[in-house]
């Protein structure tokens, strides 16, 4: 049998629910978005429910310590079809099991919500550490970004934090959506929008400084780069090509 869901963390955690509910024994779990209709499989459509999600979470809170509730949910916001199936199964075993099944490693969805959150994680230090943001000529910092999982969630509270005293954007190219700071709160966003023009905006919309903040960063970046010290493929596995269009000093 498969499941199928909507795609969301709450219908993903009301499909547990309706499996013990159900007890209909082994099945797959998929979305809505990704399900392609088959004669050989019977499916059930699973009508997201509050209720029943937070019974679900409440039972893993209890379950699960605080850093593998940050696995669970950093694994879900991979957004990849195959680990929303792992995470299912993966908390259908925990509810089977003694405490302490979160450390068997030998069972393959431990495994593979273990792995899948350690990527996102990695994807979300990077998004930290390489984000440069432009001044626009409204007085707002913006970036646009489009990382390869769903990262925004993760990393609102460390942008808050480190630029508390300016109001920023944060905008997800791929997924639509972003961060706004107003200098109190930090609020989901989302905007109709040419994404290209927002991924490099034009310079009417930045201010007039921040072409000469740029230009001047660029310098000292090629100042300070020592050409008998270079050493590309170290650079690489450190800042991943694929990270460059985010800095500054690589736009040269």
């Amino acid at each position: 049998m498969i499941y199928i869901f909507d795609g969301s963390l709450e219908g993903l955690l009301t499909a547990v629910f309706e499996w013990f509910e159900r007890k209909p024994g082994f099945v797959n779990l998929g979305t809505e978005k990704t399900h392609q209709p088959g004669i050989f499989f019977e499916t059930f459509l699973v009508e997201t429910n509050r209720a029943k999600a937070d019974r679900v979470w409440n039972g893993l809170q209890k379950k699960l310590s605080r850093e593998w509730l940050r696995k669970f949910y950093c694994a879900y916001l991979s957004e990849l079809p195959e680990v929303f199936d792992a995470l299912f199964h993966f908390a259908t075993y925990i509810f089977l099991n003694p405490a302490g099944a979160e450390k068997n490693y030998g069972n393959e969805f431990v495994l593979k919500v273990s792995k899948t959150a350690r990527s996102v994680e990695r994807e979300k230090h990077r998004m930290e550490s390489f984000i440069r943001f432009q001044h626009t000529s409204d007085g707002v910092f913006y970036c646009g970004i489009d990382p390869d999982f769903n990262v925004l969630p993760l990393i609102a509270n460390h942008f808050k934090n480190r630029y508390a005293d300016q109001q920023w954007i944060i905008y997800d190219l791929k997924r639509h959506y972003g961060l706004f700071y107003d200098l109190n709160k930090v609020e989901e966003m989302t905007m109709n929008i040419n994404s290209q023009a927002f991924k490099n905006p034009k310079s009417n919309q930045l201010d007039e400084k921040e072409i000469l903040y740029a230009n001047l960063w660029k310098d000292y970046f090629k100042s300070t780069n020592i050409e008998s010290r270079k050493n590309t493929k170290l650079h690489v596995q450190h800042v991943p090509k694929r990270y460059w269009k985010y800095l500054t000093e690589k736009q040269i």
